[in-house]
């Protein structure tokens, strides 16, 4: 039995090292910007409140271009 994915485009599929690979770099894109501003806030306001709300918003921002960077690099042409 095998699996196939749902679409019509007769592209090569990615393997799972392309896969591993170009999600380990969205995942990098996401985390890194939250964690540094995340630490730089609280570092410089020393109020752990609002280093999260600093972080959390900077993760959010961070996974909207990581959305639209994802878009163009998981395609294989």
């Amino acid at each position: 039995m095998k699996f196939q994915l749902l679409s019509n485009d007769k592209h090569s599929k990615l393997s799972i090292r392309d896969i591993a690979l170009k999600g380990t770099i969205i995942a990098a894109i996401i985390t890194i910007p939250s964690l540094v501003s995340f630490v730089i806030s609280w570092t410089i306001l020393d109020n752990l409140l609002y280093a999260v709300l600093i972080g959390g918003i900077i993760h959010f921002i961070a996974m909207g271009f990581s959305l639209k960077i994802s878009k163009k690099i998981l395609v294989k042409k």
